[in-house]
């Protein structure tokens, strides 16, 4: 089942509606309470790291399900010249985007990215360990998993204060407790999420 596309932008367009979906689906398959609240949590996390990106953006929601596990799509244009986005950035005191912190902040980061750059720059060393050195579907540029990640700052969270950093930061994060994987997909100019949860 895939559910209809929400439109959704980064001023708050489309995100009540997103919500809305999420809770219509979880009782539409009749999943207990407990799933139902996990689905709009997880649906929240998106929202949420929707509102945080650079500029006025749009993007697509939608839900999927398959064998009991639901996948939830956030899909977005991440086209933003340097001018514009240093003008925005510029706006704020310190000059760096503030919402760049904790996981979902730096996962932000593949959205927000410039127009000018041919394939992602993403300078964060940390998160690049979730990055899969060859995409398994050429039709991406890139591919990051949170699955990989965890295993490779859990193997390496000692031997850095960066990683022992993230660590830290994974461990507190709401969306790594509740999905059984993230991913995000990054080709040309659209970057997507999506959000595994398998329910028994």
């Amino acid at each position: 089942m895939k559910t209809d596309v929400v439109l959704v932008s980064s001023n708050g367009v489309g995100m009540d509606e997103a919500l809305g979906l999420a809770e219509r689906v979880g009782q539409y398959k009749q999943l207990p309470p407990k799933a139902v609240l996990q689905l709009r949590l997880l649906s929240e996390e998106l929202m949420g790291m929707m509102r945080s990106i650079t500029g006025e953006k749009s993007g697509q929601f939608w839900i999927e399900d398959e064998d009991g596990t639901y996948m939830l799509h956030l899909l977005v244009d991440t086209r933003m010249n340097t001018v514009k986005r240093e003008q925005l950035l510029t706006a704020s005191t310190s000059g760096k985007n503030e919402s760049a912190r904790g996981f979902m902040g730096h996962l932000r980061d593949f959205f927000d990215r410039n127009a000018d750059q041919d394939v992602v720059a993403f300078t964060n060393s940390v998160m690049n360990s979730g990055i899969h050195d060859s995409p398994q579907d050429i039709l991406y540029d890139v591919e990051w998993s949170m699955v990989k990640y965890r295993q490779d700052l859990y193997s390496n969270k000692d031997s850095s204060e960066d990683r022992a950093a993230a660590w830290d930061e994974l461990e507190k994060s709401v969306v790594s407790h509740v999905a059984d994987e993230v991913k995000v997909f990054i080709h040309n100019q659209q970057a997507e999420m999506v959000i595994y949860k398998k329910f028994a």
